[in-house]
């Protein structure tokens, strides 16, 4: 595997994240439609990634986002220094009172029990990252002079508006310039594009974009949503055989993707799920260890902590197993505690690597 990530003395950021950062409202054992208190957390798909690997992992993070320059902005900016993560390149946009033309963006969430999935309602139009144009991030400066071995940004960021698409297509091209490694998480959300040119408009977007990529993250939907690989097999299965035409497929089509990382899931119901993932290297597909019938708290932000996990084994192993098995077990440990991001320790996701059970440590 040719992934060459650059000395750490070399740089100021291990990894750096391109993308909103929302203000998660949690209702907690009750529903959004009749909580009277909600516990507030931060969250955003790229964003999970890098606190990820600040919180557990130890590595230094920063993040490259917008806010509005209100309380609520104050507030999500208080989450993420809380978090660790350099905030540097936080791109401040002017509030306008009401939040007519920029706004920080809102996502309530429940986390579902039993027969009765998890729903996520976004309250995020017109917030300040999809006003956020090119020109606004000095890229020059963070890549070129500060240094960053690893960014990683995803399909959510790139939907929110026609200004986002041109954002992460600057940022990917002067990242690959400065020899920084990029990751991507495809993350299909049909409403996201439904009002900028749906389907098509997505294919495009990240069709571009691919190119780019050094590791590509996502599922059977992602590939085929938004890259038109068409896939035959049968996905639903956490066989590995079954996903080796589409991994296949996406290598054959981008040859500039090192690695591709699919998170696997068999969900009997909101809180009983089998779990586990795929890395896809030089033709060879390694399967991470499978936690059948996972009792899950808490699901979202489980596929980010699965990329996190991931990108930390690739970064400091350079071993596709050992990464892949970072990832499912970081993944896994993320999803049975509240909130978008991990509470894991490195020594708790490495010890359920190893085998640990769930007896009480004392």
């Amino acid at each position: 595997m040719e992934l060459k990530v650059k000395d750490a003395a070399s740089c100021k950021y291990d990894i750096v994240s391109l993308g909103e950062i929302m203000l998660r409202l949690d209702p907690g054992d009750t529903r959004i439609r009749t909580a009277r208190q909600f516990t507030a957390w931060e969250g955003g798909g790229e964003y999970n990634v890098a606190r990820g690997l600040r919180r557990c992992f130890g590595m230094r993070a920063a993040v490259v986002t917008a806010l509005a320059k209100n309380d609520i902005g104050y507030l999500i900016e208080d989450f993420i220094l809380q978090g660790g993560v350099d905030t540097s390149y936080i791109k401040w946009m002017e509030f306008d009172g009401i939040g007519r033309s920029c706004r920080n963006g809102l996502n309530f969430t429940e986390r579902g029990f039993g027969v009765r999935g998890a729903l996520g309602v976004s309250d995020r139009a017109n917030t300040a990252i999809s006003q956020l144009k090119p020109d606004m991030i000095d890229w020059e400066r963070l890549f070129g002079e500060d240094g960053v071995r690893w960014m990683h940004t995803g399909g959510i960021y790139a939907a929110l508006s026609e200004n986002s698409a041109e954002v992460v297509i600057e940022a990917v091209k002067i990242a690959k310039k400065y020899g920084t490694i990029v990751s991507y998480d495809l993350n299909y959300r049909p409403s996201l594009w439904k009002a900028i040119g749906g389907l098509d408009r997505c294919r495009a977007v990240n069709t571009t974009i691919a190119p780019y990529i050094d590791v590509m993250i996502g599922n059977e939907e992602d590939f085929h949503a938004c890259l038109g690989l068409e896939i035959d097999s049968d996905l639903k299965s956490l066989n590995v055989d079954s996903y080796r035409e589409m991994l296949q497929k996406a290598s054959e089509t981008y040859p500039n993707f090192k690695a591709i990382g699919n998170s696997l899931r068999t969900v009997h119901t909101a809180t009983i799920n089998d779990w586990s993932a795929l890395l896809y290297v030089d033709g060879k597909i390694y399967k991470a260890k499978q936690y059948d019938r996972l009792e899950i708290f808490d699901r979202v932000g489980g596929g980010d902590s699965f990329a996190s996990g991931l990108i930390y084994g690739l970064m400091t192993t350079g071993d596709p197993e050992i990464a892949v098995n970072y990832g499912a077990a970081h993944g896994a440990l993320a999803m049975t505690t509240p909130g978008d991001t991990t509470m894991a320790r490195k020594e708790e996701v490495e010890a359920l690597m190893g085998g640990a059970g769930a007896r009480v440590v004392r």
